[in-house]
């Protein structure tokens, strides 16, 4: 990406505006509270993005325990390198940038401490759900939200089994909802890469959705021993 803007004097007019559209405005202004040091700017830039940011972590990471540390770490990132932003990009996908970035580094600090690995039925962060289980459908049934939760479960422990570089693209994608260029710029990989990354990734998710479900239709319908009265 070619370096065309200066980082500092902090001047509205060095940013990339999209359009002029008001989101864009206020995205400016909020990066520019930020280098000024406001701290409504950085309440306002947590409240906007903690928790997106901890859900995509949550997810790229083997170990999800350790989402919290790695999400405090994207953040104190953002707040000591928010001069370097340029606005080529939008804040979201340059904030998603330092988080997958950072899942990527916790994940090879990870393998080379080679600590135990994670059970995949270990219990979930209290902290990191934002899940409708949270706030459910007053008029779900409370079979509907438990076969909603196991759903979720069997995606969760699936997505955590397939390769990380395709993970990380079908998150980005079907979970986050960012566009394939928006990908790209995250990654800092070509158009091209992304589509078969996520192509991949699917394919690899389908086969273990069907792994897991077949290992839990099995459980379900083993024959149990019959109790003596």
């Amino acid at each position: 990406m070619a370096d065309k803007e200066r980082t500092g004097g902090g001047h509205l007019s060095g940013f990339m505006l999209g359009g002029g559209s008001e989101e864009s405005a206020a995205e400016v202004l909020l990066v520019e509270g930020l280098r000024a040091g406001e701290q409504e700017a950085y309440e306002k830039l947590l409240a906007q993005y903690q928790q997106p940011v901890f859900n995509l972590v949550y997810r790229l990471l083997e170990d999800s325990s350790e989402a919290g540390d790695v999400v405090q770490e994207v953040f104190l990132k953002v707040f000591r390198h928010i001069g370097s932003f340029r606005g080529q990009s939008s804040l979201k996908t340059w904030i998603y940038r330092i988080a997958v970035n950072e899942a990527h580094n916790h994940r090879r600090w990870f393998s080379r401490h080679s600590r135990h690995e994670v059970g995949l039925e270990q219990p979930q962060p209290e902290s990191g759900r934002s899940y409708q289980s949270v706030l459910p459908d007053p008029g779900r049934s409370p079979y509907e939200m438990v076969l909603g939760a196991e759903t979720r479960s069997l995606v969760e422990q699936a997505l955590a089994r397939i390769n990380p570089v395709f993970r990380d693209a079908v998150v980005l994608r079907d979970v986050e909802d960012l566009s394939y260029e928006e990908i790209a710029e995250v990654l800092n990989v070509s158009l091209g890469t992304v589509k078969s990354r996520i192509l991949r990734g699917r394919e690899a998710l389908r086969r273990e959705l069907l792994e897991r479900m077949e290992q839990v239709k099995a459980v379900a319908w083993a024959p149990q021993p019959v109790g003596q009265d």
